[in-house]
């Protein structure tokens, strides 16, 4: 019985001794407070614990590349921004290195940001690399994207394109029979003109409702974001429309043309793309803005015209008029 005690102490302390001797030799993290810490394409696992030994976060490096070829699995490491935070060892960190966990951060893009303010946030955010033209208009979705650092604004910009082929073809799919439009592109073409004509998400359907009858019976949609467009590339005016703006005549301005504008006149979110394609049924053809951001809806001219001198009626109280 003392023997096999005794061999089990052996045993023990050379568990112990090979412990602290492969701590010895593998050293250990030294993170003190939590820490970005980038791995370039391409690097190699030497290189990474040299880089890791130079920013002090690891004792030693010839002791992490051992640690790695021991105990480490087959997977090979991540390149990306990683966060190393005070609780971690060293295993942890080949670990995170090795599932690619990556810090992401976040852009977005809100319903109704044309291409061209798309473009300028992506250009400038500091983290994005590379260029990018201008997007086509119509070709972004709205959304919040992930993207890490070092990411090239090209390939973003392809996966925002891509969620907007795919949101469009699946409400396309959903689409109501007797619609106003034909094809995905006209669909896309008249939810940009919805998107930027309501800041109401409950009136979407509703204007999208009256904009269907009017391209049904050939009336022009003499909406005033039509009129921006060519001007500004969908920026704000910053004034009033002038009456030379509203008689140009170009692929725009549908107060001078029948039909779609040309082309979106800005990127619509998935819910505007969507009410197109289930417009609400209503006989309405007209409308005015109601002073609360919203619309008063009129199916005859007369009943227009009444809601038009209730408009003006507020823009007086106001001293707008």
């Amino acid at each position: 019985m003392k023997a096999v005690r005794n061999l089990a102490l052996i045993v023990l302390g050379l568990v112990v001794a090979g412990l602290v001797l492969a701590s010895t030799f593998m050293g250990s993290a030294t993170i003190t407070k939590d820490t970005n810490f980038t791995i370039p394409a391409g690097a190699s696992v030497s290189s990474v614990a040299d880089k890791l030994e130079a920013e002090g976060l690891i004792s030693s490096a010839s002791g992490f590349v051992l640690q790695a070829r021991i105990f480490g699995s087959d997977a090979p490491i991540q390149a990306g921004e990683f966060m190393l935070t005070p609780d971690m060892s060293q295993g942890d960190i080949l670990a995170a290195f090795q599932s690619g966990d990556v810090i992401r951060r976040f852009v977005t893009v809100p319903e109704g940001m044309p291409s061209i303010l798309v473009w300028e946030r992506l250009m400038a955010e500091p983290l994005l690399t590379g260029e990018v033209d201008v997007p086509p208009e119509g070709s972004i979705l709205p959304d919040t994207y992930a993207f890490e650092r070092g990411q090239s604004r090209k390939s973003l910009v392809e996966q925002m394109q891509a969620a907007m082929d795919k949101a469009l073809a699946e409400e396309w799919a959903k689409r109501r029979s007797g619609i106003a439009v034909d094809t995905m592109r006209d669909a896309l073409i008249l939810a940009s003109v919805v998107e930027k004509e309501t800041g109401k998400p409950e009136e979407r359907r509703m204007v999208a409702g009256l904009y269907s009858n009017r391209v049904r019976i050939g009336m022009k949609l003499q909406a005033d974001p039509t009129i921006i467009y060519p001007i500004t590339k969908g920026k704000p005016l910053g004034r009033r429309i002038r009456q030379s703006e509203i008689a140009a005549v170009n692929g725009y301005n549908t107060y001078t043309k029948v039909g779609l504008p040309e082309g979106p006149i800005t990127n619509p979110g998935r819910d505007s793309i969507a009410a197109v394609l289930n417009p609400e049924a209503t006989s309405a053809l007209y409308m005015v803005a109601d002073g609360t951001g919203g619309h008063w809806f009129a199916n005859t001219l007369a009943e227009h015209n009444a809601n038009v001198a209730k408009w003006y009626a507020i823009r007086r109280e106001r001293g707008e008029m």
